[in-house]
């Protein structure tokens, strides 16, 4: 006779609870991932004009001139850090005019795969909206895009501490 048959109904409780206690003992077996510490890619203080200049086109077309310890006066641009996140690498060029945030550009951000751009096809405008009603790094994080949201506000600082803000 079979090992399941009805005239041994314990035998089959007894299976299918030591099957559920072997499931629930290789779940809770599992590790879970754990986050990469975001790392700042270390940089001279002054990763401003010359570095912005060289790295391709600037919004505008104008790199404008500073008035040297002033930060009020002319039109600057500033390339940011570039920060390592756990998805990939951003970026932040500001430009700065009279001391107010007229520009943001994401220099780089992750872009290695569909999933990636399509977060950051809505998450880097939304922060730009926010950095340039802010005129600050201190923005809200994009629902989705924690990482490139972290990683966009340290370069952002760091872009608008070269400047002068």
């Amino acid at each position: 006779m079979h090992a399941l048959k009805k005239n041994r109904p314990l035998r089959r409780v007894t299976l299918a609870a030591a099957g559920t206690v072997t499931g629930v003992v290789l779940l809770l077996s599992l590790k879970p991932h754990t986050p990469p510490a975001v790392a700042q890619a270390s940089s001279p203080s002054g990763q401003s004009q010359s570095q912005s200049q060289s790295s391709g086109s600037s919004p505008g077309g104008s790199s404008g001139g500073s008035s040297g310890g002033t930060k009020s006066t002319g039109t600057r641009t500033v390339t940011g850090d570039t920060v390592q996140t756990r998805w990939g690498p951003v970026q932040v060029r500001v430009t700065v005019r009279n001391g107010v945030i007229t520009e943001v550009t994401a220099v780089a951000c992750p872009q290695e795969n569909p999933k990636d751009r399509e977060i950051n096809s809505y998450a880097i405008p939304q922060l730009r909206r926010e950095a340039l009603a802010a005129q600050s790094a201190q923005i809200d994080s994009v629902s989705g895009a924690t990482y490139t949201s972290d990683g966009y506000r340290q370069s952002l600082q760091s872009a608008l501490d070269s400047a002068g803000l």
